[in-house]
């Protein structure tokens, strides 16, 4: 249980779905974990409830589309906890499910703004932390939809297609200064945006529809992504660099 032990890490979108276990495993593997979001109640009970188990969590409003909000909070971690060490950039949107030629410029721009500019603004303030120490992760949320294509969500496909390349850029950027980037490639899991972009009717059935994309048969749970993040910000990863780690059920493999 002692796989991040002295490590601080950040984890933007922590409240719910893939960001709140990836926080909670962190936190359980001895890591001190700022918890980013703007789901403020759900934030500060999911702090509160890691703190009384026995880990270091405290929560953040911040909203990653904001540039001086990231910088500020950023900040304000690096003074609470003493450092930074591993970023995780998991706060995204689906939005608008339209045919491109039916998108609004706004509805695009409003994907863009959480999904690339929030990872833009995340590597860019927290650079000068993890050089403080000597290097750190940063682990870059993207998704199956930034490897392969599917007829929905274009602003969605788009802003993780960006990320995918962004994390390959950025690995090459700092490599001199021991800063890993790399990012994850989620199939489909079993969290509120996938409920969202299922609506209200027979949730079961959607489900099944789902798990049946993939190969093992059934969708992810978020612990198969929480996993993969405690590696890429463990030492085990010391020499993982521009990678993709794709954890989708076998979904891209065909």
């Amino acid at each position: 249980m002692d796989r991040l032990k002295h490590k601080v890490a950040i984890v933007t979108g922590a409240a719910l779905g893939l960001g709140r276990a990836i926080a909670t495993r962190m936190a359980q593997e001895g890591a001190a974990v700022a918890l980013l979001d703007l789901h403020d109640d759900v934030g500060r009970d999911l702090a509160g409830d890691l703190s009384a188990r026995g880990g270091q969590a405290r929560y953040w409003r911040c909203d990653v589309a904001r540039e001086a909000e990231v910088e500020r909070v950023f900040g304000e971690v690096a003074a609470a906890f003493g450092g930074l060490d591993v970023l995780v950039n998991n706060a995204g949107i689906a939005g608008a499910n339209k045919p491109t030629h039916e998108l609004t410029e706004a509805e695009w721009d409003f994907v863009q703004a959480v999904n690339v500019k929030g990872v833009f603004f995340g590597v860019k303030h927290v650079i000068a932390h993890l050089r403080r120490r000597g290097g750190g992760s940063i682990i870059n949320l993207s998704s199956i939809y930034g490897l392969v294509g599917a007829a929905d969500l274009p602003p969605y496909h788009a802003s993780k297609g960006a990320v995918r390349l962004m994390s390959k850029n950025d690995a090459l950027i700092y490599a001199p200064d021991r800063i890993r980037v790399n990012s994850i490639h989620p199939g489909f899991f079993w969290t509120p945006m996938v409920e969202g972009f299922l609506g209200q009717d027979n949730l079961r059935e959607g489900r099944q529809e789902l798990g049946a994309l993939h190969p093992l048969g059934h969708v992810g749970e978020p612990d198969d992504i929480a996993w993969g993040a405690i590696y890429l910000a463990s030492d085990e990863a010391k020499f993982v660099t521009g990678s993709e780690l794709v954890i989708d059920g076998g979904y891209t493999a065909r």
